[in-house]
C-alpha cells in the first residue's frame, strides 16, 4: 500500500497553532512565544488535544502535563510513540517541537482515515516544558516520565519570573492523573527541524540523529575595578569587560582546537555600571560548550574554568 499523508492539513495546522503566541521578529521573520505553562501554552494545548479528541485518540495527562494520544487499538500492545513539544522560547519558530507533535497527529490520522490495520497502536505525544526557557532544566517533562525526577520534585520548581511549577499548571488546566514513570513505548522516534543550516547548506532533506550533545551551562561574574574610561592608564585598570574579552577569545580557540562537534558560545554579558565612559565595576556572562561524549565534554568544562581563573588572576594583579 502507497500510504501518503495530508500535506496541506498538516501545514494548515502548523500555521493555526503558530498563530497563538505569534510575534515578528527584528528580522521581519514571523516566529511564536509560549513559554512553558503560560496562558498562551495553555491556549496552543487546548488546540492540539482538541484535533486529537476529534480523532477519537485516548488521550492520558500526567502530573506535570505530559500528553499522550493513542490510536484505539484491540492488541493492548504497547505502542510505536512519536512526539515532541508545543511549548517555545521567548522568541521560537514556528516550527520548532509543533513539527513533531503535528506531523505524528498526522500519520495517525492518514493511517485511521485509510482503514489501515497495524500490528500494534500508534501514539503521539508532547511534553511539557522542553525548552527550560521559563523552568529549568530543559526537558523536565520527559525527564519526570522516563523517571529521572518525581512529580512532587517538578511541582516545586519555580520558574525565572519566580512562578511555581505546579501552580503554573493547574492554572492552564493540565494537571492529570496518569501514572510517572510512563509506560515505556515499543519504539519511539522524533521528527525535528534542524537547528543548525548543516543540511541546508548542503542540499540534504533529512538527517537521521547520531548522537545527543551534552550540555554545560557556566554563569561567570568578574569583579574588577571601576574607573573613569578618559583618566585611567591602561596598565593601572582592572577591568573585568577586557578579561572576559580575552576568555571569549580563547574560548574559541579551544572549540576550534578540539573541533566538531565541539561548541561554544558566550551568549549573555552584564557589565555594571553599563556606561559608555566608565571602565566596569563587574562583567557577568554566560558560558555554553556542548559535546556529544561525556568525557570529552567534562575535560573542556574544566578547561574553561581553569582559563577563567589564570585570567581573573592577572585582571587582579
Amino acid at each position: 500500500m502507497n500510504l501518503a499523508v495530508n500535506g496541506e492539513r498538516l501545514l494548515q495546522r502548523l500555521e493555526e497553532l503558530a498563530e497563538i503566541g505569534a510575534i515578528v521578529g527584528a528580522d521581519g521573520d514571523r516566529g511564536s512565544a509560549r513559554l512553558a505553562l503560560t496562558a498562551e501554552d495553555g491556549q496552543g494545548r487546548d488546540l492540539v488535544v482538541k484535533w486529537m479528541r476529534d480523532l477519537g485518540l485516548d488521550i492520558s495527562i500526567d502530573g506535570v502535563g505530559n500528553v499522550i494520544a493513542t490510536m484505539p487499538h484491540p492488541s493492548g500492545l504497547s505502542p510505536v510513540m512519536t512526539g515532541s513539544h508545543i511549548d517555545t522560547v521567548a522568541t521560537g519558530g514556528r516550527f520548532d517541537g509543533n513539527l513533531g507533535v503535528l506531523a505524528g497527529l498526522e500519520v495517525i490520522e492518514s493511517v485511521m482515515s485509510a482503514g489501515v490495520e497495524l500490528d500494534r497502536p500508534l501514539a503521539v505525544g508532547f511534553f511539557t516544558d522542553e525548552e527550560g526557557a521559563r523552568f529549568p532544566p530543559d526537558m523536565l517533562g520527559s525527564l519526570v516520565y522516563a523517571g529521572g525526577m518525581t512529580v512532587e520534585e517538578a511541582l516545586d520548581i519555580r520558574a525565572v519570573d519566580g512562578a511555581r511549577f505546579g501552580d503554573e499548571l493547574e492554572s492552564i488546566g493540565y494537571a492529570g492523573g496518569a501514572p510517572s514513570p510512563g509506560p515505556a513505548p515499543h519504539a519511539f522516534v522524533e521528527l525535528h527541524i534542524e537547528q543548525g543550516p548543516v543540511l541546508e547548506v548542503e542540499d540534504i532533506q533529512i538527517g537521521a540523529v547520531t548522537g545527543v550533545q551534552g550540555i554545560s551551562w557556566t554563569k561567570v561574574t568578574l569583579r574588577g575595578q571601576s574607573n573613569h574610561a578618559g583618566t585611567t592608564p591602561m596598565a593601572m585598570r582592572k577591568d573585568p569587560a577586557a578579561a572576559l574579552f580575552t576568555i571569549g577569545a580563547e574560548l574559541q580557540r579551544i572549540v576550534e582546537r578540539i573541533g566538531e562537534p565541539q561548541v561554544g558560545t558566550i551568549g549573555r554579558v552584564e557589565l555594571v555600571p553599563n556606561l559608555v565612559n566608565v571602565v566596569p565595576a563587574s562583567a557577568t556572562f554566560t558560558v555554553d560548550v556542548r559535546h556529544t561524549d561525556d568525557e570529552t565534554l567534562i575535560n573542556v568544562e574544566r578547561e574553561v574554568a581553569a582559563l577563567i581563573e589564570e585570567v581573573e588572576a592577572l585582571m587582579k594583579g
